[in-house]
């Protein structure tokens, strides 16, 4: 079940549609109208508020922390716990390591006792903007504006990737804090490579030689997790915006008309197809689930698979000792306007501070903590993945995988780009997925998965309940 939940942003973003088709409504009208009139609007404080305490924390209360326990495992919520209790000894820490977070927290919503703070991801997440719009989020700008625990002189926001602050808008204030950087790429391992003397391809045109190479040693090139169409749709998207610059995926964000139809979705689409026509794709992978594929892939069935950071972290227990899990970039169409070493970067993983908690306070203090550059190396120590604070792997051990992730966001610099249409336009998330993998496995081609892939964005734009947002 641990395995089933833990492909982290993709399943989050197909539970919000899930949720609010079938379940959701129900929520907002609970979250809405439920709970006592007592500390309804949030608790906890009351002390003084100084530079080391921002938000007044009284030591003796008491702090409910409930974390999603999947593929990032809670060992790393416990170590930040840890330092909770060093800077407030007298709090008794209530620490909860769940999967199935809607079922077990929809209730203490409805009642108005939330716990302090949330990681709320996973499969069964409660859904995101419907905690928005029922007021039930705690606004972070007072988190955002504090001093951070590294320098009290020095805004948290400052010390943060500024995807950190744009992912936190809901309903335009700051309700949730995106704390893991995820980094989508195509990974490798690096043992195999260096045994055969192969290396990761720049250009298209040298990727295809690579393939042959590979395909002629009896390996399959590439392998993706065919059920979940998303993976190797993220490297279609890669591709397109690598060739056409960061505009277009600001347009296709925006829902703007026909932002599906650029040229260079074409290209990348086509891109695909030859792969697939060239044999140059694992037989039967299109029929795999995320695991099944990883698994054939850490084997030596495939060369390449498509991913985010937590493959690492995920394939732990299944992968070989000596397998060396790196991430490398997606190879440049011909005419790319961004360099071959940038890459898509998300930042994701729900932390959130309910408003009605009855340690407000020391919830906002606890993000706070995990925003110091302590509590952020040892999460990317424990899980193999960064966060989105600035310079807190420096000087910590990486995995390969954690290495390599690294250094993709370090190269890419200002290059590196996100995407948010799959999140914040729900409707469009699970059948984008099923048209990806229809392209992957051929079944239609690149004319029309553009016509697809716009007609879901159109019918999304004309959407009365559609709220549309608009990238800069």
């Amino acid at each position: 079940m641990t395995n089933n939940l833990s492909r982290r942003l993709f399943l989050q973003r197909a539970a919000v549609g899930t949720l609010l088709a079938t379940g959701g409504s129900t929520l907002l009208s609970a979250c809405a109208s439920g709970g006592s009139d007592e500390g309804s609007s949030g608790g906890g404080g009351g002390a003084e508020k100084t530079a080391e305490n921002p938000f007044g924390v009284k030591e003796s209360d008491p702090l409910d922390v409930v974390i999603f326990k999947g593929g990032y495992g809670d060992d790393y919520a416990k170590a930040h716990e840890d330092l909770y209790k060093k800077k407030f000894a007298g709090a008794t820490i209530k620490h909860a390591g769940i999967t199935d977070i809607t079922p077990q927290l929809q209730p203490r919503f409805n009642g108005g006792n939330p716990p302090d703070v949330i990681d709320n991801s996973g499969a069964s997440l409660l859904p995101m903007s419907t905690l928005a719009s029922a007021g039930q989020l705690a606004d972070l700008t007072e988190l955002f504006d504090a001093g951070s625990i590294d320098d009290p002189n020095t805004k948290v926001r400052d010390t943060l990737e500024p995807i950190a602050l744009e992912a936190a808008m809901l309903d335009g204030k700051p309700q949730v804090l995106e704390y893991v950087l995820t980094v989508y790429a195509i990974w490798y391992n690096k043992k195999l490579f260096d045994e055969k003397g192969w290396a990761p391809a720049k250009t298209w045109t040298e990727f295809l030689a690579l393939c042959e190479e590979i395909k002629k040693a009896g390996i399959a090139p590439l392998a993706h997790q065919g059920k979940h169409g998303n993976y190797i749709g993220s490297v279609v998207m890669d591709m397109a915006v690598k060739h056409a610059g960061p505009d277009l995926i600001k347009a296709i964000d925006s829902l703007e008309p026909n932002a599906w139809k650029h040229e260079s979705i074409k290209l990348a689409a086509e891109a695909l197809l030859e792969l697939k026509g060239k044999g140059y794709i694992m037989q039967g992978t299109e029929g795999l689930d995320h695991i099944q594929s990883q698994t054939a892939w850490n084997q030596g069935k495939a060369a390449f698979i498509p991913s985010g950071s937590w493959l690492e972290n995920e394939q732990k227990t299944v992968a070989p000792k000596d397998f060396v899990t790196t991430a490398t970039f997606t190879p440049l169409l011909d005419g790319a306007k961004l360099p071959v070493d940038c890459t898509r970067i998300y930042a994701g993983e729900n932390f959130i501070v309910p408003a009605k908690a009855k340690n407000k306070a020391g919830g906002l203090e606890y993000l706070r903590i995990m925003l110091s550059k302590e509590a952020a190396g040892k999460f990317t120590q424990l899980t193999g993945s960064p966060t989105v604070v600035k310079g807190a792997t420096e000087g910590v051990t990486l995995s390969p995988g954690a290495a390599s992730s690294d250094g993709l966001i370090k190269s890419g610099g200002t290059n590196n780009w996100t995407s948010y249409w799959a999140s914040w336009y729900s409707t469009m998330d699970k059948p984008s997925r099923s048209i990806f993998a229809e392209l992957a496995a051929a079944r239609i081609n690149a004319d029309e998965f553009q016509t697809r892939m716009q007609k879901l964005a159109d019918d999304t734009a004309k959407d009365p309940g559609t709220k549309k947002q608009t990238r800069s």
